[in-house]
């Protein structure tokens, strides 16, 4: 028999499988607005690491165990206290996604949307600075975020004559998933993997934020130039992204 508290409800089992791969039937204007919405309640409230272990209850403090990290600890150690409120900055996230299975995910992607099955694994010089030129930020810092699983991606960038002098690394001490996430989506451009979950929900919290200039699919065109194939509301799209979205 169902518990009390479930009678008179019709419940749906599912297992974790089923929930993962589980996609809305709603429109993509209302799924954005939805997702949008509830993006933009998670960041009314972050972890500022100046409670640590403890959280609000009620009128009290009550301890929790885990100590809080401060959301913008990746920030905080790359610029200056004056200089944080007015920084202009470039973010880009390499992410590998192991090699194999990274390639396969992004070439679905090329498939779907248009973009280039490899430019955004291998972020070469090239690729970031087709977006950075033209938007006048190759005079600003550029911040690498990066799951270290290809450390060709850095060595290029850094060699580079042009980008290598404007690149930024995150101290080791403050490199944390919810410090590049702010880093990235406080950052004035933004150029991610969209194989990438992290990419995904990045670019999503920029737009939840009113934030423009995420770049994700690129692809070259007739005359060999980089230019954007599938825009924003690709990210949310389901028959582009399927449970990525």
């Amino acid at each position: 028999p169902a518990p009390a508290d479930l009678v008179g409800w019709n419940v749906t089992h599912q297992t974790t499988k089923e929930l993962f791969y589980y996609q809305s039937g709603i429109r993509l204007g209302e799924y954005m607005d939805s997702q949008e919405y509830q993006i933009r309640t998670l960041f009314r409230n972050y972890n500022t690491g100046e409670e640590e272990g403890q959280e609000r209850s009620a009128h009290r403090w009550v301890n929790r165990g885990a100590a809080g990290k401060d959301m913008c600890s990746g920030i905080n150690s790359i610029f200056d206290e004056e200089d944080r409120r007015s920084a202009i900055y470039s973010v880009i996230h390499s992410r590998s996604l192991e090699g194999g299975p990274g390639f396969r995910l992004l070439g679905h992607n090329s498939r779907k949307s248009g973009c280039d099955p490899v430019a955004a694994l291998e972020m070469r010089p090239d690729y970031v600075k087709s977006i950075l030129e033209p938007l006048g930020m190759m005079d600003y810092p550029i911040v690498l975020i990066t799951d270290g699983q290809n450390p060709e991606v850095l060595e290029r960038l850094a060699a580079d004559p042009e980008i290598g002098p404007l690149i930024r690394a995150v101290p080791k001490e403050a490199c944390w998933v919810g410090g590049d996430l702010t880093m990235a989506v406080m950052s004035n451009v933004f150029i991610g993997n969209p194989a990438s979950s992290f990419t995904g929900f990045i670019a999503k919290a920029r737009l939840a934020l009113g934030f423009g200039h995420n770049y994700l699919f690129r692809a070259k065109d007739e005359n060999g130039e980089w230019k954007t194939v599938c825009g924003d509301h690709c990210i949310f799209d389901k028959s582009i992204m399927g449970v990525q979205a």
